[in-house]
């Protein structure tokens, strides 16, 4: 049942005391939101980057099928993977938020107000503890992250709140102190501290010594219960991800050919688009593994006959253009994950093409967040299928994952105007002659489109006795308070004695 949310007076909201208070955006009851920056000291925001970073690049992903081919022998701690949000907790002054590599600082969460009640209790001062924050669907059904997108952004009632949980599965700091070199004991204070919560908890580990063993877990987590996948680590043989590989449909839009002597007249590589629903399409990206050689020759020969024009160039990993090509050929692939964010928060923005058939011509549109999809490999050509709204759609991915701005329409969409910030001009005569230095800093407001920085801050600098008598500096961050910084270090190095300010 749906519990109603009292209207909390703004004054009255509990906000911790390690965050700036004026910079929440309060979404429903205690629940607000901020920015990585609104934190008095942003170290945690940063160590947060910083261990998403290093745990991508340590996670090797398999397949069910690579276990006993992959997977060095030895024992693991095994664990179920969740469908969630990495996020880390950040416990500091008996008060608790957390924060995502991207910066999105969340306070006011039932669940937050329980992690902080049980470090309390166990005597914790500190602490930095990464997890996966999931939307509890209810008994039987899996959770997924698009939920946790929807109910974290636009929270519809207290009982989406309340259906936020945080599941601890490593610690990066507490009290000052690194974690336990054995991922074992730091589980076991992990479980000590959280284990057993309503809303929070430590995620529930096994011991796993053989590949049957591993199997054994995942036809039961996975293929029985539907959940999204399994994680297993070792202190010796590194970390990895058992997920099942899923399938999709996408049009082929361009080619490589292979440039190897001995595969002369064979295909390197397919360029692939998805389908939006104002009938643009969407980058992808590339396959170039699963084909036999008679599918590189064919697949080539065909893709040669369709040859178009293109004001679009996409380079490919060896450095080459692709060659754009009708959208016609429709290939089935799979895939093993997908990455919708880089290690630091910032999504994944992939181009938009309109595709002009009378002309036969692609032309750029604009940049929009999809997704790099993990280990694709080609398994047919579909001839059954063809480039519309339903067989290469981009729901094949949106439905899965949790991908922005899907709705929108690429023809469309206008980007905000740019809002002026500061504008000194100053002056000054030397020889008879009138210099110039102009500081103008303005907020772009296109910083979500991918193409654009937060903040830019430009500099001219006029003057006639010059052999370049104008001259320009640019700086931009997606900081304010860098910004800020900025404009102080080029006033201090420009604006010297003897320059008046005008007007």
């Amino acid at each position: 049942m749906t519990t109603a949310t009292p209207e909390i007076p703004a004054g009255k909201r509990a906000c911790p005391a390690f965050i700036d208070a004026a910079r929440v955006e309060w979404k429903l009851g205690s629940y607000g939101i901020t920015v990585g920056s609104a934190l008095r000291d942003v170290d945690p925001w940063l160590r947060t980057q910083d261990y998403r970073r290093m745990v991508a690049a340590r996670m090797q992903p398999l397949d069910p099928t690579q276990v006993r081919s992959h997977l060095p022998a030895g024992e693991y701690i095994l664990s179920r993977k969740y469908d969630g949000e990495f996020t880390v907790l950040l416990f500091r002054e008996g008060e608790a938020c957390c924060v995502n590599p991207g910066g999105t600082v969340r306070i006011g969460l039932p669940w937050l107000a329980e992690a902080a009640q049980r470090l309390r209790g166990a005597g914790i001062k500190s602490a930095l503890i990464a997890g996966e924050l999931y939307f509890a669907a209810g008994p039987g059904v899996r959770e997924r992250v698009t939920e946790v997108s929807r109910a974290a952004r636009k929270p519809a009632s207290q009982d989406d709140l309340d259906r936020l949980h945080f599941v601890a599965f490593d610690l990066i700091e507490s009290d000052g102190a690194a974690p336990p070199a054995r991922y074992a004991d730091v589980m076991a204070r992990l479980q000590k501290w959280l284990g057993g919560g309503q809303r929070v908890g430590a995620v529930a580990t096994t011991l796993v010594k053989s590949e049957g063993e591993i199997e054994a877990q995942f036809a039961r987590y996975v293929s029985t219960e539907g959940g999204e996948g399994l994680v297993l680590r070792s202190d010796s043989a590194g970390r990895f991800k058992l997920k099942p590989r899923h399938n999709l449909d996408a049009v082929v839009i361009g080619f490589t050919a292979a440039s190897e002597p001995d595969r002369r007249g064979m295909l390197h590589d397919l360029l692939l688009a998805l389908r939006r629903a104002d009938g643009s399409l969407h980058v992808l990206g590339h396959v170039g593994t699963g084909f036999s050689d008679e599918e590189r020759r064919s697949l080539l020969s065909d893709c040669n006959d369709r040859l178009v024009a293109s004001d679009y160039s996409e380079p490919s990993d060896h450095h080459v253009a692709y060659q754009m090509v009708r959208p016609e050929l429709v290939v089935e692939i799979s895939y093993l994950d997908v990455v919708t964010q880089s290690t630091r928060g910032a999504g994944i923005d992939r181009m938009t093409l309109s595709w002009d058939a009378t002309a036969g011509r692609y032309s750029p549109l604009r940049r929009l967040p999809l997704a790099s999809l993990i280990s694709p490999v080609f398994i047919r050509r579909r001839e059954d299928k063809a480039c519309n709204d339903s067989d290469v759609r981009l729901a094949q991915l949106s439905d899965r994952f949790d991908i922005s701005k899907t709705e929108v329409n690429a023809r469309q969409l206008t980007l905000p105007k740019s809002a002026i910030l500061r504008r000194e001009v100053y002056t000054k005569t030397l020889k008879g002659q009138t210099l110039v230095r102009k500081l103008l800093l303005w907020q772009t407001n296109k910083a979500d489109s991918g193409d654009f920085p937060a903040y830019v801050l430009h500099l001219t600098d006029f003057s006639p006795t010059r052999k370049t008598p104008l001259e320009r500096q640019i700086r931009v961050s997606s900081s304010r308070e860098q910004i800020d910084l900025l404009w102080a270090e080029l006033f201090e190095q420009n604006i010297v004695k003897g320059w008046t300010r005008a007007g």
